[in-house]
């Protein structure tokens, strides 16, 4: 009969048919096989000793129907079928019996050892019928004992061997039946003992080498399936009630573990029949009390505490085949148990100890399918047990970094990996690790996986840095895993493998690094969980945080030098804070609880002499309370390492005996009994467990040698029977005393230990402590992923950087973290191929050709960048990026603008950032490359910009230069490139900078002025020192070539300043600080950035004018612009005065000191060299010199004012004085020179100005000052001009001159003779002066004789109109001296000029004027003069006798005697005439 089901549902045959069926189908083979009595081996499946190891331990129960005995004979068990036959007949229908009933026959012949394979085989075949077709139900009558027995029947199946491949049918069918009982209907009445049967039955199938690979395979399937099954219960049992049954049944995990040995054979089928195993315990499993038996925790603890015994990588008796097998089992189990697992304590006793402890250890196999399911179902154990592995998952995230980690490259070679990601980790605490060594190959890959796998958590990180970083005694494993993944995206040779391996290596890591980004994105969006109330406070992790690098600093001082540490220490107060304890209790408690101490150097420290109040309060914080004196010594030694010397030793004893007896320890009568028992113990723990050591002391040398001790007593037997026992079994593993597997095994038992007090995992996906964690890893994690975006060629993880790009940007933002975003920058402007080194000055001459009716420039950029696709897409994220961030930009800005300038060289940036502003023309293009400059006329009619000497358009080029062709692809690339830039939408950028905050547009500012800086002052000083030493140039100092980058720079800067005025305060003193380093050398630059730089610094300074606080420095640039050479004031001079025109009309108020007036006019009068400026400089002086409606002149523009318009007359003389130079016929007059015509308006406006002094004294201006500070310089100014070389001004002046002096309005205090002995000698006598000179004559030799004369009248009257007046108190001599010999020049200058005659006349009336007023008198008889006038005459007499011998004689006769002056009538006096005032 085939091994098939038949379909119960269909009633195509009855069950009593079904029943009858089978019986016959079982009997026809035992007739068949009638020879069952022949000597042969007996197949059993519980004989090897495998099987007994794997047995469940459980009661054996034998069931009410099991009354043939084993060693039925053949009629026996025909017997059974027959009576069976004969009570089927008697019913009417077969469920009215009892199952049991029914399947005893079946089972006797599976359980009987006569039996073949054939017949066990048919057999079982019915069996699996009758589940298939619903005869086993979980109604039927006595369930509970039928399965039972069949239970038993399978798990004890024995039967004589034929050939193997029959013998595995009967296998395969045992697994076939098992599974119709665990997972089918009835598998949940089935009782602890029935599973655990049934499940070790399997499991030995499984674990049978010598059956063939096909059958243990399905015997692995059937048992997945069952376990399965089994854990699944989980899901609904009640943890409580279920944990109560176990503890009820005194189950207790600690005290099974070690007893069970699995063995596995290749030789025979594992036997597991309770009979032939003695040392196999049994599992009392608990009946239910309404009779009905159900499994529940037992069985799945029994499994589990099995499969995990079978892991241990140091039993000898286990293959890697069995462990393989386990291993996978035990993933099942933890699979189908899921977090329901850990409500269940004694499961997860079995996990977190053992289970732990073996896994681990199996994930350094060698063995790449233990490794493989090793490391499966360690991530599924942290997947569904995480809260109950804090420090377990520790241990193995530092095992896998530290075996992942590549090693130290080798001297001379080179990594990628950048520099500060290399730093040195901290030491690690002393928690166990599995040394081995790195691992490579797909070892590595799987390693990496499976950390992938584990860390796919969106809280894993945090998860990290809560539990670990901010613990005091765990390792910063945050940090470590986040160092370790952002290295490993880069290449590392040192670890071999293929290249495909490499890569997926790197794909690894950079899956970790990104998923990290985008979880703490993810928490920045709003997507974070609230922090559980019974969680430690965040504040608390946070302080914690902060004093865990203290703590390590400290402790890393004392294991080097515990006086320094303690230092370190108590300076940072991480000891003795509390001034009521003790200084020892405080120090004691750091040393105790700091898990990264040094052991053995704390065992040095504690038993010093000096420390031995330390020693004691260490002692102290331990509970000794009711523990035996073995384990109160191993847990004082697990603490630290016990030291060498004798004395050290005898200190630290003495002082556990004093502790150890105040606790009232049983047997012991005294301390010293306690000090000898602890002393006896360290020697018995070396005495048992040395290696040097052969001969071993006994338990009677060990009673002999403590005898009459206990205080002159001997202690009992059974007390140090029971030291001796838990030293002998437990060795006291003192720390750093083993290595190896002794040092593991101690190290973990610490770890455990300190797990207890560990508590739970927190695990919270919560962003408080996101900045902090970004702080940390920032500058790693970007560069990594830049990396992998410039490396990386795999479309899906490009995109995945750009998304990382672009989370970090925004955590950057959201952090406030400018640092961050700039590096970002930074990272992708790399990226894009756009920033270079300095590039030339020159641009080349690039093609343009039409597409779509535009011209567009294939430079060699545009095509490079259109073929570079990566680039282009770093572009796009850059600017993508940027744009809506600007806030968050600081440092870099340097990288913008950089790639804006490459743009610009390369005709790629929207035209609106091509433009300058500009006074005169309005908004002109940058010229890229300079042209010829065309001398233009002058011209009074219009608007000159120095900007008519240079190309306009970018796109233009030289006639002179060869342009390259253009192809197609050319073309097509730079289309490419224009489309990539559009995508860029730096015209959004340049409109968002101007919305910036004030401290990221000060950043933007200095980033521009630091690149125009480097083009301009840097490369001057570069370029100029690269002049060889003996290198002149002719025309005076090095200049730089014109540089359309550094105008576009300086255009930038300037137009951002100037929209975003109300931040002038900021970004002023930046901009200037270039302005003034370009223009404090301006002949070393190109005549247009000078333009450039003086049309930008007005443009400021019209914005500084609204800013009271800034208003100095608007004077401080006038200072500056003053100061131009020549040439350049006069290139730029119509800029200068246009800005100027421009801030005087809208600030009137501004100028309000006459030092500030003085900058204004000294910058008037440097732009008077333009033709156009001075007109425009001559209309705004006329303005404010005007007597309008409002009044502009004052005391402190007055001066200036009269020089600048000194300055006008000048410029009209030179220009007359060139003219004639010239040789040209027609002289330059006011009707046909604008200069002439300004300079006899000057004049004019000048000579009005007198009117001011009347006014300025009507203010209550001093009178001396009015004339020091205002006639004077204008009387001065009308005497220079009165030799002016043109006709009209100089006439005019000297009428004007005349007017002044002779006139009314002169503030001349005749009292004060040095006032106008100053107007002699600064004005008139120099005028004299000059006009003497032939040099001067020669300039109008027709005109100045004419002056000469006039300006001879107004000396005279002068002398007569101020000196020679009634009164006169002051000493004329010196005065009247200079005068004479001014007129003896003048008339002997030229016999034939009219002066010969004229100065005679105009010296009698000045002669006679003196006389009359009495200075000049001459001698009588009696001579009544005073001296000063015998002084004066005498002087007169002698000067005119000179040049006019008896002038005096006959101007002024001899007078007569007194006598006869009296007799004769009285003489009229001469008249004087009135002074003539010429019209």
């Amino acid at each position: 009969m085939e091994f098939s089901a038949l379909n119960s549902g269909s009633n195509a045959v009855s069950t009593k048919h079904l029943v009858l069926s089978e019986i016959l189908a079982v009997t026809s083979v035992m007739r068949k096989n009638s020879r069952w009595a022949l000597s042969t081996h007996s197949f059993s499946t519980r004989e090897s000793a495998l099987a007994s190891s794997l047995g469940l331990r459980r009661i054996r129960q034998e069931s009410a129907n099991q009354s043939m005995k084993r060693g039925s004979t053949e009629q026996d068990l025909m017997a059974g079928f027959q009576d069976l036959k004969r009570l089927l007949k008697d019913v009417e229908a077969v469920a009215d019996l009892p199952l049991p009933t029914i399947l005893s026959p079946f089972c006797a012949i599976i359980r009987s050892p006569l039996s073949t394979g054939p017949i066990t085989s048919m057999a079982l075949t019915s069996l699996h019928n009758f589940f298939v077709c619903g005869l086993i139900h979980p109604d039927a009558l006595s369930l509970s004992s039928a399965l039972s027995e069949l239970s038993n029947a399978i798990s004890r199946c024995k039967f004589e061997t034929s050939d193997s491949s029959g013998d595995e049918v009967v296998l395969l069918k045992i697994m076939t039946v098992i599974h119709d009982a665990l997972c089918g209907p009835v598998g949940d009445l089935l009782g602890d003992v029935e599973v655990c049967e049934m499940l070790e039955t399997v499991l030995t199938t499984c674990c049978q080498m010598r059956l063939s690979e096909i059958l243990r395979r399905s015997a692995e399937a059937t048992m997945h399936a069952l376990v399965r099954t089994v854990c699944s219960e989980l899901h609904v049992l009640d943890p409580v009630a279920e944990e109560a049954k176990l503890a009820d049944n005194g189950y207790d995990v600690e005290e099974q573990e070690g007893k069970m040995n699995v063995k596995a054979s290749t030789q025979d089928i594992p036997s597991s029949s309770a009979g032939a195993d003695g040392d196999a315990e049994t599992l009392r499993t608990p009946r239910p009390t309404d009779g009905l038996p159900r499994y529940g925790l037992a069985s799945i603890v029994e499994l589990l505490r099995v499969v995990i015994n079978v892991l241990d990588p140091n039993d000898p008796l286990h293959t890697d085949s069995i462990r393989l097998t386990a291993l996978r089992i035990l993933n099942v189990a933890l699979e189908a148990s899921g977090s329901h697992l850990c409500a269940f304590p004694s499961i997860t006793a079995l996990i977190v100890d053992q289970g732990c402890k073996f896994l681990f250890q199996l994930a350094r196999s060698d063995n790449f399918g233990v490794l493989q399911a090793a490391l499966r179902a360690i991530a599924t154990m942290f997947e569904i047990m995480r809260p109950k592995l804090k420090l377990q998952q520790e241990l193995f995230l530092a095992f896998s970094v530290d075996r992942l980690a590549p090693p130290p490259p080798a001297k001379g070679q080179s990594t990628p990996i950048p520099p500060h990601l290399d730093a040195d980790a901290e030491k690690p605490p002393p928690t166990p690790r599995l040394l081995v060594a790195p691992a490579k190959g797909d070892t590595r890959e799987l390693l990496l996986e499976t950390l992938c796998l584990i860390s796919r958590h969106p809280s894993f990180m945090v998860d990290l840095y809560i539990n670990y970083d901010c613990d005091m005694n765990c390792e910063n494993m945050f940090e470590r895993v986040t160092e370790f993944a952002t290295k490993g995206i880069y290449p590392v040779e040192a670890l071999g493998g293929r290249e495909v391996n490499q890569r997926n290596a790197q794909d690894l890591c950079l899956d970790i690094v990104l998923g990290f980004v985008n979880h703490m994105a993810s928490r920045a969006e709003g997507h974070s969980e609230p922090w559980p109330s019974h969680f430690v406070s965040p504040e608390d992790l946070q302080h914690t945080k902060s004093r865990k690098k203290l703590v390590l600093t400290g402790t890393a001082r004392f294991n080097t030098k515990p006086k320094t540490g303690i230092s370190f220490l108590e300076e940072n107060k991480l000891i003795y804070t509390d001034p009521n304890e003790p200084r020892p209790l405080s120090l004691a408690k750091f040393l105790k609880n700091s898990a990264r101490m040094d052991k053995r150097l704390l065992g040095d420290f504690l038993s010093r002499p000096d420390n031995i109040d330390v020693l004691k309060a260490f002692m102290g914080l331990f509970d000794f309370k009711d523990k035996s004196v073995a384990d109160a010594m191993r847990e004082l030694l697990e603490t630290f390492r016990l030291p060498g010397e004798s004395q050290q030793i005898n200190r630290i004893t003495e002082t556990f005996a004093e502790v150890y007896f105040a606790t009232g320890a049983a047997e012991t009568k005294s301390q010293d009994a306690v000090y000898v028992l602890a002393y006896s113990i360290i020697m018995l723990n070396t005495d048992l467990h040395s290696p040097q050591i052969r001969k071993r002391m006994t338990i009677d040398d060990y009673k002999r040698n403590l005898k009459g001790v206990n205080d002159g007593s001997d202690f009992s037997p059974e007390y140090l029977q029971n030291t001796y026992d838990s030293i002998r079994k437990r060795e006291i593993i003192m720390p750093e005393e083993h290595t190896g597997q002794a040092g593991f095994e101690y190290a973990w038992k610490e770890l455990f230990a300190r797990s207890r007090q560990a508590g739970e995992l927190m695990t919270c996906n919560n962003s408080i402590f996101d900045v902090d964690m970004f702080k940390t890893v920032w500058k790693p994690v970007v560069s990594a992923i830049a990396y992998a975006f410039i490396t990386f060629d795999d479309d899906y993880i490009i995109e995945r950087a750009i998304t990382g790009f672009r989370q970090c940007a925004t955590l950057a933002r959201h952090f406030g973290m400018a640092d961050v975003f700039d590096y970002v920058v930074v990272q992708l402007s790399q990226a894009t191929g756009l920033v270079s080194e300095l590039p030339s000055s020159q641009v080349p001459n690039w093609p343009a050709v039409e597409v779509d009716g535009q011209s567009v420039t294939v430079s060699s950029l545009s095509v490079k960048f259109g073929t570079n696709l990566k680039g282009q897409l770093a572009a796009v994220v850059l600017f993508n990026i940027v744009n809506g961030n600007g806030n968050a930009l600081r440092e870099g800005w340097t990288q913008i603008f950089e790639m804006f300038q490459t743009l610009f060289i390369h005709s790629l940036l929207p035209t609106r950032m091509l433009q300058m502003e500009d006074f005169l023309g309005g908004v002109s293009i940058i010229p890229l490359r300079r042209s010829q400059p065309a001398r233009q006329p002058p011209r009074s009619d219009g608007l000159l910009s120095a900007l008519s000497s240079y190309l306009m358009t970018p796109y233009s080029s030289s006639a002179e230069a060869l342009v390259p062709d253009a192809n197609d692809a050319d073309v097509e690339n730079t289309l490419s490139t224009i489309d990539c830039i559009t995508s860029c939408r730096l015209d959004e950028l340049y409109s968002q900078i101007l919305q910036l905050d004030v401290e990221a547009l000060v950043a933007a500012i200095r980033a521009l002025e630091a690149l125009a800086h480097e083009r301009t002052v840097a490369r001057l000083k570069q370029e100029a020192d690269e002049i060889p030493a003996g290198g002149t140039y002719q025309e005076g100092p090095y200049s730089l070539p014109y540089d359309p980058a550094s105008i576009f720079l300086l255009e930038t800067m300037v137009s951002i300043a100037c929209q975003t005025s109300q931040h002038i305060e900021e970004l002023w003193p930046v901009i200037f600080e270039h302005l003034s380093a370009l223009l404090s050398t301006p002949l070393q630059y190109s005549i247009l950035l000078m333009e450039r730089a003086v049309v930008g610094l007005l443009r400021l300074c019209f914005i500084l004018a609204a800013k009271p606080s800034l208003r100095d420095q608007v004077f401080v640039s006038f200072d500056l612009l003053a100061g131009l050479p020549a040439q350049i004031a006069t290139s730029v001079a119509e800029q200068v005065v246009v800005g100027l025109i421009r801030i005087a009309r809208t600030h009137q108020d501004i100028v309000r000191s006459s030092t500030e007036w003085n900058l204004v006019f000294a910058l008037l009068r440097s732009t008077l060299g333009n033709p156009e400026a001075a007109r425009q400089a001559f209309e705004l002086v006329s303005a404010l010199a005007g007597d309008g409606p409002e009044q502009y002149v004052t005391g402190d523009n007055f001066p200036g004012l009269v020089a600048v318009l000194d300055e006008f007359m000048t410029a009209a003389s030179m220009a007359v004085e060139a003219q004639q130079q010239g040789r040209r016929n027609q002289a330059l007059n006011a009707s046909n020179s604008p200069i002439v015509e300004r300079g006899r308006k000057a004049i004019d406006i000048l000579a009005e100005m007198k009117k001011f002094w009347n006014r300025f004294a009507e203010t209550g201006v001093p009178q001396d000052q009015i004339w020091s500070q205002h006639a004077m310089p204008l009387v001065a100014c009308l005497g220079r001009h009165s030799i002016n070389v043109s006709r009209e001004i100089r006439h005019t002046a000297l009428v004007h001159l005349q007017r002044v002096v002779l006139g009314p309005f002169l503030p001349l205090d005749t009292s004060n003779h040095a006032q106008v002995e100053e107007l002699f000698r600064r004005v008139v006598f120099p005028l004299l002066e000059e006009l003497l000179k032939p040099q001067v004559l020669m300039r109008d030799p027709m005109s100045l004789p004419e002056t000469r004369l006039r300006a001879s009248a107004l000396l005279c009257k002068s002398f007569m109109h101020l000196e020679a007046r009634e009164g006169q108190s002051a000493d004329v001599k010196a005065l009247w001296m200079q005068v004479l010999d001014l007129l003896d020049r003048l008339m002997h200058v030229d016999r034939r000029d009219q002066l010969y005659e004229a100065i005679p006349e105009s010296l009698k009336n000045v002669v006679l004027v003196m006389n009359a007023t009495g200075l000049l008198v001459q001698p009588a008889n009696p001579d009544t003069r005073n001296e000063r006038q015998k002084e004066l005459w005498d002087a007169t007499f002698e000067r005119i006798q000179r040049f006019l011998p008896g002038f005096l004689g006959e101007v002024l006769p001899e007078p007569m005697p007194a006598h006869m002056a009296q007799s004769k009538p009285s003489m009229q006096p001469l008249s004087v005439p009135p002074t003539p005032v010429p019209s």
